[in-house]
């Protein structure tokens, strides 16, 4: 992929210094995967790079991919296949988004960036979304739009756990623990299998409800040196509170890094909560991976200035 080589940014681990930190005896640095790339940042970088590597290599038509109107997954497919020069196309969950695109793009800036960058969106229902699986709807798809290269929702298959596997390196084995935001189990699963399992825990910290997501990432690992943290998905994917985004904007304040929403500011919270209430013993070395996903917080202020809620600060 031509714009690792070219366009590819120094990722390093940044230490959070916080009075909780300090009376806790907790070492906490973050890794600084959102820096990637200023367009295919964080886990997206990680999931796309060998995908788009092997469909190049397959010389298909296209790529083609699934993800909701403010997909962080849909604004990056879209930005690496302007970069490769591969045509991209987005399926998009709802369909009520293509009958008026011009209105839908005004107020949309992930789907304004995604059709900047030259992709190609099929809006499809709800109910017709949950076939995204099915060979006979992707056959449907194949004879609309031709022998592209299918990249599941959210990036997650055993090429994209081959990225995110390049995520941890040699100086992270000093890490005991290890945390990382969780959307479909697939960035985990790749930190997981490259983590030291006898040495190493890994927390999971989804943005969904329920916890069917151990099933997928027991799918891509046989380690067992991790455990998912339920209680701070916030009710759900595009869920927030006021509570959270104080929380977001005082880090960004007190530690000059922006946190996404729905990801990686769930992720801090929660784990700060932890600290703060003990759950981890005196010394302990604490490496919490920013997977990206800034992008999205435009999207969000828009849902918030309608609430009239507070809106998160970039």
């Amino acid at each position: 992929m031509s714009f690792i080589a070219t366009e590819i940014a120094s990722v390093y681990n940044q230490e959070i210094k916080h009075a909780i930190l300090k009376e806790k005896e907790i070492t906490l640095y973050m890794k600084r995967e959102d820096l990637l790339h200023t367009e295919v940042s964080g886990n997206k970088f990680r999931k796309l790079k060998y995908n788009l590597e092997v469909a190049k290599l397959q010389k298909k038509s296209s790529v083609l991919t699934f993800g909701g109107a403010y997909s962080n997954h849909i604004a990056a497919t879209a930005a690496a296949g302007k970069l490769l020069n591969i045509a991209t196309i987005g399926v998009i969950r709802g369909d009520e988004l293509g009958r008026d695109l011009e209105k839908t793009l005004k107020g949309n800036a992930t789907l304004r960036f995604a059709k900047s960058c030259g992709m190609r969106f099929h809006f499809i229902t709800r109910l017709a979304y949950r076939e995204k699986e099915n060979p006979l709807f992707l056959e449907e798809l194949k004879q609309k739009y031709g022998d592209f290269y299918l990249v599941p929702e959210g990036g997650t298959n055993s090429l994209a756990i081959k990225g995110c596997e390049e995520i941890l390196d040699s100086n992270d084995h000093k890490f005991d623990i290890i945390t990382s935001a969780v959307g479909t189990g697939g960035t985990i699963s790749g930190i997981i299998n490259s983590s030291d399992k006898k040495e190493q825990t890994i927390l999971g910290f989804p943005a969904l409800k329920g916890d069917f997501l151990i099933d997928e990432i027991k799918n891509y690992t046989n380690q067992n040196n991790w455990k998912l943290i339920t209680e701070y998905h916030f009710g759900g994917y595009s869920k927030i509170n006021k509570e959270l985004i104080e929380f977001i904007n005082t880090f960004k304040r007190l530690q000059g890094i922006q946190l996404d929403p729905v990801y990686t500011g769930k992720m801090m919270y929660g784990l700060f909560e932890m600290i703060k209430n003990g759950s981890f013993r005196k010394n302990t070395r604490i490496l919490a991976i920013h997977t990206g996903g800034i992008q999205g917080i435009a999207g969000m202020n828009n849902k918030l200035s309608k609430k009239n809620f507070p809106l998160i600060e970039v």
